[in-house]
């Protein structure tokens, strides 16, 4: 059996090229690229190339990029650090509820200390207003962090105009932006923002590597102790041969961009087209907003998305739901729930999400195994009415 994956928003497979770039740092080029012996200037070499290759993606300076081992410490460092190096006793955060969990478990974590957050509303269409933004700062407000593309729904948030909001408070500006790098232009000059993050697995990098732009003259403190690596931002011997990877990525992303973003925004507008001709009783999330051009939410009344992923995936068909499980209890995706749907519906939500090697002939096989998928199960379903 064929198996086709539609889940890139999760991960993507780290690209030919990519591995080919790692494998010499792997092998050869182990040195550490503190060390000032050949070995060690090798590997220094490589670094700094990355850091070009992942500057030019973002249309900053080299000196503005920042490696870590992922998202999740980009956004960590950057709501943290930007935090505690703000003056005043107290302090305000500004952000949405439909963040990833990597900026919502650090304002929380924030809050336990003793600083304020606004966690900002969204109604139906999973866009962050900027109105809301200038309404909910404060004379102690010291970040705003706004993700650049939700994760689930692949709505895009108006950063620029944001960004111009925080200018004019004077006011740190954070955004994730893991889901919008290679899908959507991040021009660090044209979104305005101060601290930007962006993770190497979603561009089809390896996985354990991240990096977070810092706009030159931002204060920010360190959150983890021990040598000056990364200009004393972030210390820790640099895994060289993933950032490697994430250089290569990087490079690859912008060289593929137009032609991709275009391929694939076809590719999700026939399906959506395509399911909602085909099976009855469903609806695309967000359809009507800005979205990244490879992500489709879509809700299948009377199932159970995680139904529908195991269904799927015995078909040969990798998608994901919008439930996450913790504790073994499956919950509803917050996300969901935050634009408005009701808890049953946010269950019934299948998140798909195409990548560089999803073909319109794989795109088909998906199309083709979904409505007898939703036939079966909704027979099983006591919840459907005729």
């Amino acid at each position: 059996m064929r198996r086709y994956y539609f889940d890139h928003n999760a991960t993507t497979p780290v690209a030919d090229e990519v591995l080919e770039a790692m494998l010499p740092y792997l092998r050869g080029g182990y040195g550490n690229a503190s060390s000032i012996h050949t070995f060690g200037q090798d590997a220094k070499a490589g670094l700094e190339r990355a850091r070009r290759q992942v500057a030019a993606l973002l249309n900053a300076k080299p000196a503005e990029i920042v490696f870590t081992s992922g998202g999740t410490e980009a956004d960590n460092l950057a709501i943290i650090g930007a935090v505690r190096a703000a003056p005043g006793p107290r302090k305000h955060i500004v952000t949405s509820a439909i963040e990833h969990p990597a900026v919502l478990s650090t304002c929380q974590a924030l809050e336990r200390d003793g600083v304020e957050v606004t966690y900002l509303r969204v109604g139906s269409s999973g866009v962050v207003s900027p109105e809301d933004v200038r309404a909910a700062l404060r004379p102690e407000t010291v970040l705003i962090s706004i993700m650049h593309a939700n994760n689930e729904l692949g709505t895009v948030q108006p950063i620029a105009a944001i960004a111009r909001i925080a200018r004019e408070a004077g006011v740190l500006f954070h955004s994730d932006g893991v889901q919008s790098c290679g899908k959507l232009a991040t021009s660090m000059q044209e979104l305005g923002v101060d601290l930007f993050t962006l993770s190497a697995h979603k561009i089809y990098g390896p996985k354990g590597v991240g990096a977070l732009y810092v706009r030159k003259g931002t204060k920010l403190e360190a959150i983890q102790h021990g040598g000056h690596h990364e200009r004393d931002r972030r210390p820790g011997t640099e895994n060289v041969p993933g950032i490697v990877g994430l250089g290569q990525a990087a490079e690859s992303a912008q060289r593929r961009f137009a032609v991709e973003v275009a391929r694939l925004g076809a590719l999700r507008d026939a399906f959506e087209r395509s399911v909602t001709e085909r099976v009855e009783h469903v609806s695309i999330n967000a359809k009507d907003s800005p979205r990244v051009p490879n992500t489709s939410n879509i809700f299948f009344d009377h199932l159970q998305g995680e139904a529908m992923v195991i269904a799927l995936d015995l078909k040969g068909m990798a998608v994901s739901s919008g439930a996450a499980c913790s504790s073994g209890s499956v919950e509803p995706s917050h996300v969901l729930t935050a634009i408005g749907l009701s808890r049953e519906r946010a269950r019934s939500c299948l998140r798909f999400s195409f990548g560089k090697d999803n073909s319109k002939e794989q795109a088909e096989a998906l199309l083709e195994a979904i409505p007898a998928v939703v036939e079966h199960l909704r027979k099983l379903s006591p919840a459907l009415t005729h």
